[in-house]
């Protein structure tokens, strides 16, 4: 199995992006390649014409190691 990748953000209550907005929390993923998780991070980060208080990141899951 290969690596696998999440576009993890929302919406923070201010501009410093230290406090996620409760409720407004996205995960999106598994993508099994980075090119669909970043199709799926520039649809939602900009899909709003860049909320200024929106953040979205790719994160990616190392594979499991195999016995």
């Amino acid at each position: 199995m290969g690596q696998r990748y999440w576009v993890i953000g929302g919406e923070y209550r201010d501009c410093a992006f230290s406090e996620i907005e409760p409720g407004t929390e996205r995960i999106c993923g598994p993508f099994g390649d980075e090119l669909k998780a970043r199709m799926e991070w520039q649809r939602l980060t900009f899909r709003d014409k860049c909320a200024a208080t929106e953040r979205y990141t790719i994160a990616m899951e190392p594979s499991a190691a195999r016995a």
